[in-house]
């Protein structure tokens, strides 16, 4: 008979986490990130809690303020950026349309083997004209439904960002008590040396994705936009900007500085083009093979091989979300396999990445 009741009590308790689950299944990138921007910025709030003298509602009161004007002004701002392209885009159309093109540059001729059927092909366009636009009006209809889905999905995307910046708080305010409660289920499960050691796997996978990642991000911003701002490109906040979000994925900076590159070539500014095509390639992204290895390497001993082959896969299984589920699998993975390879008990590994949060609320308390 108790061995009844206890089955039916394990059948409530699954039943239950289903539904937990089913309700939070809309929310889950949401929570999802709000999670990894307080555990990736969690020394910030240990230091603030430590200042406010164990504040720690005012101390994720300040952070969530400062999150929200570090990442929603430069989105809006974006926003209307863009939105002035679009414009000006529809309005160089209307104008190719009545006027047609341009004269072809000088320079477009001088190219070596393919100038001068490009000068041809330009003129046969502006022949051409409106017969041209006639052609390419039901691509044109594509691309527009093309722009407007994509619109769209970025518009959820940055929804599910600003919710997600709300819900940060939360996890800053709460963060003590929800790494309590994990540990507590963990040790259940798997034993507590077992859970201290895979605790202390994913706190530090997490943590070396988000130095390399974000951090390579930050430095390719942050050298565009002074390789832009030297060559004089207009708008190169935005272009900056831009930058650090392409830098996300792979090859996404030269999508930013080679068009920068042509319209200055267009622009008759052929020093500054050639100077931010060589920033461009050996400085903006040749940082990317010199920076994320060197920060995803430190202090760990998992192969950088098995956390770049997480974030590349992971980004393609799973979206943006794989950006730290692909490699924290991995690394879990990983080590399970070395675990069972050896024959022995998880050892816990020393980290520089701690999730000693009890320690925290002690020293906050004094």
């Amino acid at each position: 008979m108790l061995g009844n009741d206890r089955l039916l009590v394990q059948i409530l308790l699954l039943s239950l986490l289903g539904a937990c689950l089913w309700v939070l299944a809309p929310f889950v990138s949401v929570l999802f990130w709000a999670a990894v921007l307080a555990f990736a910025s969690w020394p910030l709030m240990r230091m603030l809690t430590l200042r406010l003298k164990g504040n720690e509602a005012l101390a994720a009161g300040i952070l969530t303020g400062g999150w929200m004007l570090l990442v929603a002004v430069p989105l809006i701002l974006l926003g209307f950026d863009l939105a002035d392209h679009i414009r000006s885009l529809n309005a160089l159309i209307r104008d190719l349309q009545v006027d047609g093109l341009p004269p072809p540059p000088d320079w477009l001729a001088n190219l070596p083997m393919i100038g001068s059927w490009l000068v041809e092909a330009w003129q046969t366009v502006n022949e051409e004209g409106t017969a041209f636009f006639v052609r390419i009006r039901p691509y044109l209809g594509q691309v527009g439904n093309w722009l407007l889905v994509h619109s769209a999905r970025i518009g959820t995307g940055i929804l599910e960002l600003a919710l997600s910046l709300v819900l940060v708080f939360f996890f800053y305010r709460d963060g003590l008590q929800l790494a309590a409660f994990v540990r507590g289920v963990l040790q259940r499960l798997i034993g507590e040396q077992a859970a201290d050691h895979y605790l202390k796997l994913i706190a530090g996978t997490i943590q070396r994705v988000v130095n390399g990642v974000i951090g390579t991000a930050a430095a390719q911003g942050s050298l565009a936009l002074i390789g832009l701002l030297i060559a004089g490109v207009p708008g190169a906040l935005m272009l900056g900007l831009l930058t650090f979000a392409l830098s996300l994925i792979p090859v996404g900076p030269p999508m930013v500085w080679i068009p920068a590159t042509g319209w200055l070539a267009w622009k008759g500014e052929y020093g500054y083009a050639v100077f931010l095509g060589i920033w461009g390639m050996f400085v903006i992204s040749g940082v990317d093979n010199v920076l994320k290895p060197y920060l995803i390497s430190r202090g760990g001993n998992l192969p950088v091989v098995v956390v770049l082959l997480g974030v590349f896969g992971g980004i393609l299984a799973f979206g943006f979300m794989g950006l730290f589920l692909g490699p924290t699998l991995l690394a879990v993975t990983y080590s399970l396999l070395g675990d069972w390879v050896i024959k022995g008990t998880p050892k816990v590994v020393p980290s520089t990445t701690s999730l000693s949060f009890p320690a925290q609320k002690e020293s906050a308390s004094e």
